[in-house]
């Protein structure tokens, strides 16, 4: 039998708020008493996402300061100001330039941690908040956004072929295994829903209702991001959606439990086992960069070259088919309050960017350098 390959650690921080206290403590040192009622509030009041980014960024601070052999919890408002700068890129270092919505937020974590110990917060210092709106003003503030996977791809009009990097072109080299028919149903309930990374892998199966009289079903989303006080929401599910889970169920011969779970193969890409496990949410973006490999090799994404591949494979995320499904709507003509409304999004301005490209190709100057392009 084939040996199968190392598999790769994830490492989930924890999120207990003994953890967060002994992350807060070896920042400033011992014997410091922290605010109890501060972090207790903040526990309640932060996702676990959020709190888990706390300690992943107070780890980071602590490096940054290891490294200058300065002790955290007397670093001062220079100490943070370098920080930035290097996060920036602005002065050359060994650091990641960062994008500044990220240098934001770490800056915010280490403040609250200082805050938390009752210690002089080092980052609400002038000099901080200037090299700040520097390092603003050098980055810029728009983030970077994933590249759109839309169902049939870059095209105006809908009843067009599929083309390039696209939905539909995934779905056709998806294996007809288990792995296969796993991928099928992640990424049909990804288009249906635009539901999260970390929605996605939460999914039950007790989740799913259906299939009604016509074969479409109800996906039930607990909680979100955006859903703080977990009030949950419910999603489309389409006949082809409900069909793509049913086969992988079979495969897996899952009844209850994660939906979708691992699939764990050999060196040579045959089917090992189906694990128990939901998949974790950093293996989103990796399924779907394999999927756009497999059909650039299989010649479905036209006469793109490698370098170009490379670039996809790079801008892709697990956000791509989110902010393909709102292209596709505004393409069809749905009204914002409509997409907002079906896909759960809060902040119409997200939206927008997300549709920002699709309607510059569409607009009022596209149609007018259109019909005299068309006259001439």
């Amino acid at each position: 039998m084939p040996k199968k390959p190392a598999s790769i650690a994830i490492v989930r921080l924890s999120t207990a708020p003994e953890d967060l206290v002994a992350d807060v403590r070896r920042m400033v040192g011992a014997g410091v008493r922290i605010d109890e009622a501060l972090l207790d509030a903040a526990m309640r009041g932060w996702s676990a996402n959020t709190r888990r980014a706390f300690r992943s960024d107070l780890g980071l601070w602590g490096q940054w300061c290891q490294a200058r052999r300065v002790q955290p919890g007397s670093a001062t408002p220079a100490v943070v100001a370098a920080w930035i700068r290097a996060l920036a890129g602005i002065d050359a270092s060994d650091q990641k330039i960062r994008a500044m919505a990220t240098i934001e937020r770490y800056v915010v974590h280490v403040g609250w941690a200082y805050r938390m110990a009752g210690r002089t917060d080092p980052t609400a210092d002038p000099l901080v908040k200037f090299e700040r709106k520097a390092a603003r003003n050098h980055l810029g503030v728009r983030q970077r956004q994933a590249r759109a996977i839309r169902f049939k791809g870059d095209i105006a009009d809908l009843d067009s072929p599929a083309s390039g990097v696209c939905l539909a072109h995934l779905l056709k080299v998806c294996r007809p295994d288990a792995l296969g028919l796993r991928d099928a149903a992640l990424l049909r309930i990804a288009y249906d829903t635009a539901a999260r990374r970390s929605e996605l892998v939460a999914i039950e199966v007790a989740h799913v209702e259906g299939p009604d009289a016509e074969g479409a079903g109800v996906l039930h989303i607990p909680s979100s991001k955006t859903d703080r006080k977990q009030a949950g929401a419910e999603a489309y599910l389409s006949p082809a959606t409900m069909t793509a889970i049913a086969r992988w169920r079979k495969a897996a011969d899952i009844t209850r439990g994660p939906l979708l779970r691992r699939v764990i193969t050999h060196f040579d890409g045959s089917i090992d086992r189906i694990g128990g496990d939901r998949l974790h949410p950093n293996s989103i973006t990796p399924i779907i960069q394999r999927l756009i490999r497999r059909a650039w090799e299989k010649g479905l994404l036209g006469a793109m070259g490698e370098a170009e591949l490379e670039r996809w494979l790079k801008a892709v995320s697990s956000h791509s088919i989110r902010v393909g499904v709102a292209q596709d709507n505004f393409a069809a003509g749905e009204g914002l309050p409509a997409i907002m409304q079906a896909y759960r999004w809060r902040d119409a301005r997200t939206v927008l960017r997300y549709g920002a490209k699709l309607a510059a190709k569409s607009g009022a100057s596209a149609r007018l350098a259109k019909r005299f392009a068309e006259e001439s």
